[in-house]
């Protein structure tokens, strides 16, 4: 499998070169030169497949210069209930990701967040982390690891790295943005070979800075610096695997079709969606939920894709998704312009020259409903009667995140074909956000026993301005 840049970088990398990588040279995003097809003959084969064995399946169709009895063991050192110890009560151990019915049939979640951090990223992160170790050292290099985050990608990604000899992590988090468990989740951390930076702005400050120090072509080479936000391709690869799982999960033949509503910032969650989609996975819609940052939604309504600047950015109660430029995006894109670099090139000049592009009179808009899509959005107030509703109907407590998930999939079920269910994707578990559970149901969530203490373990953090140099100095003084 050979890999291209959303920019048209002459070079067709495989997997393992961009594993390392980040951004392609030109600025791009990576995606596979073609998306592999899947027919009907592997959904048969591949419906009663443990989660270890699925993702090996899907990941072999995207990873040519692994072998393949490497990488199998590779997934099965990742996905097993060992790592994914944090189920719900009543779940059979050996599942991964649970889905459980709200309504038999019709309205579920798929179960993302069992995993170390009690968040999705654990689903991709932990595997990155096995990959990275696993390339690092048939190559003996070493590299370190620049990323930012708004909640949960810092603390996955750290907890996937913590301790591995050959890596560094240098995570940059919006300064008192994220919640008192996700800061107390990263910054508790004592492991030599991670370091926190808390940026004084806003999280899309924070992506700013981390993609300039990845187009310093120089800076980047000479302090080997490589990426685990969702930039990187192996992320949302791995992401595609729950996409499978849940369909499996969520009918009896491969004659049906399903929707998934998919809590949405940076975009990498639903790109998965999409291509898993394009693989040929039965998905009748995807439905995306954003919060009141909503400039996602306003182009999946519009046509006009227009990233607020850092002031507008809202501070939310569900922090993860206070994002206004997804990164991820430009991989959606360039699928609906044709795959087209030279158009993708002209959209982002106006993106990073602080503009907005319509695509609203255009053809390729017309596509977006080709590929699925429906978008809505969700404020504070929605998400505490949605947390309060499920709480008091079934007894499921949910984060504020799936519960703008849970709230869009009800605004949107008119528009999902009669029959077919809807799969909200959890993205975390209720003890990361407290304070909004308290606010919504009048008492503490449940918290998992080895982490009842979390927020009482000192603290390690850098704080800074939102400045390129700063960052780059505190790197170039610790590798």
């Amino acid at each position: 499998m050979k890999y291209i840049s959303t920019r048209g970088h002459a070079a067709k990398p495989e997997f393992c070169a961009i594993l390392l990588g980040g951004l392609a040279p030109d600025g791009g995003l990576y995606l596979p030169e073609a998306y592999p097809r899947v027919g009907r003959a592997e959904l048969d084969a591949w419906r009663h497949l443990s989660y270890a064995e699925l993702a090996f399946q899907i990941l072999t169709r995207f990873i040519s210069d692994i072998p393949a009895a490497d990488l199998r063991e590779i997934c099965v050192r990742t996905y097993n209930s060992r790592n994914y110890r944090h189920a719900r009560r009543g779940d059979d151990a050996t599942q991964i990701t649970p889905l459980h019915w709200l309504e038999p049939g019709k309205l579920g979640l798929l179960a993302l967040s069992n995993g170390p951090t009690l968040a999705f990223k654990d689903m991709a992160m932990q595997l990155l982390g096995n990959l990275f170790e696993y390339v690092l050292e048939r190559r003996d290099e070493t590299i370190n690891i620049l990323g930012a985050t708004s909640g949960d990608t810092g603390s996955a990604a750290e907890y996937a790295m913590r301790g591995k000899a050959r890596v560094k992590v240098f995570m940059l988090s919006p300064a008192g943005k994220m919640s008192a468990f996700q800061r107390a989740q990263m910054y508790s951390l004592t492991e030599p070979n991670i370091f926190n930076i808390a940026v004084t702005g806003m999280f899309d400050e924070a992506q700013d800075i981390v993609k300039a120090v990845f187009n310093d072509a120089d800076f980047k080479a000479r302090h080997r610096i490589g990426a685990v936000n969702s930039i990187n391709w192996a992320r949302v690869a791995a992401q595609v695997v729950y996409y499978f799982k849940g369909y499996f999960a969520a009918t009896r033949s491969n004659d049906e079709q399903v929707a998934f509503s998919v809590p949405s910032g940076n975009f990498g969650n639903i790109c998965a969606g999409h291509i898993a989609r394009c693989m040929g996975l039965p998905i009748a819609r995807l439905i995306l939920a954003t919060n009141e940052n909503d400039v996602l939604d306003e182009f999946f309504r519009t046509g006009v894709y227009r990233p607020r600047a850092a002031g507008e950015t809202r501070i939310t109660s569900s922090p993860s998704m206070d994002i206004s430029k997804a990164s991820n995006f430009e991989r959606f894109v360039f699928d609906l312009v044709g795959r087209e670099p030279e158009k993708v090139r002209e959209l982002w000049a106006e993106i990073d020259a602080g503009r907005a592009f319509d695509l609203s009179t255009t053809p390729w808009f017309a596509r977006v409903s080709d590929f699925g899509f429906i978008s809505g959005s969700s404020t504070h107030a929605d998400r505490l009667a949605t947390i309060k509703r499920l709480y008091e109907q079934y007894g499921v407590m949910i984060d504020p995140h799936t519960a703008d998930g849970v709230k869009v999939a009800h605004d949107k079920a008119a528009d999902v074909p009669s029959g077919v269910p809807i799969v909200v994707l959890e993205t975390a578990q209720p003890a990361k956000f407290s304070a909004t559970i308290r606010e919504a149901l009048v008492r503490d969530p449940e918290i998992p026993d080895d982490l009842k203490d979390l927020e009482d373990r000192p603290q390690r953090v850098e704080v800074m301005s939102p400045q390129v140099s700063a960052v780059k100095e505190f790197i170039a003084k610790r590798v």
